[in-house]
């Protein structure tokens, strides 16, 4: 695929909105890539200049907002043991582990559960059955929805910025940065866990 076509698959108008539906495809789904997305829009804004990389922060930052509040309004209104899939063990060790999270510093949790799938995911759904105040909880997943697409996007403009070649290279490079750091994450968030 030539850089011009792939700039151009890529910036054209649809991309904004196909990468907010994978960011709030992810609040549900942790296979569904869109801190991937983010990244290579990133990459994208300073090799293309298209999308503006404000543009990709505002978009991804008010995707993840508004998943991350479908997940709580699903833990509110549904709970946390309705389904089979709930009551698994590993499910309630997760949710028991979110519960606690949740009780030694909500704002705290909420903004560090945003960089990690999973525990993003339980994390909202018992912040909604715990019935955290609407309006606390909305402000602190926004704030941290925003702290999420500006790193995201900025390690993809990072590397677009220091790697010669365009879209091309920064893309994919941009990719395999963002998904090692994920990796470091959830180790070292494994390792204080136990």
């Amino acid at each position: 695929m030539s850089t011009d076509l792939l700039a151009e698959t890529l910036t054209g108008p649809w991309s904004l909105a196909l990468m907010g539906l994978l960011v709030l495809g992810d609040a549900f789904f942790v296979v569904v890539p869109g801190e991937i997305a983010v990244t290579a829009l990133g990459a994208l804004a300073v090799t293309t200049g298209t999308p503006p990389l404000w543009a990709v922060v505002v978009c991804a930052a008010a995707a993840a907002t508004v998943g991350d509040a479908c997940c709580y309004l699903i833990g509110r209104t549904v709970g946390i043991d309705r389904w089979r899939w709930m009551r698994a063990p590993r499910v309630q060790q997760a949710l028991g582990w979110a519960r606690h999270r949740l009780d030694t510093g909500t704002a705290t949790v909420l903004f560090t559960a945003r960089f990690v799938p999973f525990a993003r995911l339980a994390i909202n759904l018992v912040a909604g059955a715990s019935r955290i105040h609407p309006p606390r909880y909305l402000a602190l997943v926004a704030l941290a929805g925003s702290g999420w697409a500006l790193y995201q996007a900025a390690v993809g403009a990072a590397v677009a910025a220091i790697l010669p070649g365009g879209p091309l290279i920064a893309v994919p490079v941009s990719i395999v940065i963002a998904l090692g750091l994920g990796v470091l994450l959830d180790r070292v968030l494994r390792g204080t866990r136990g």
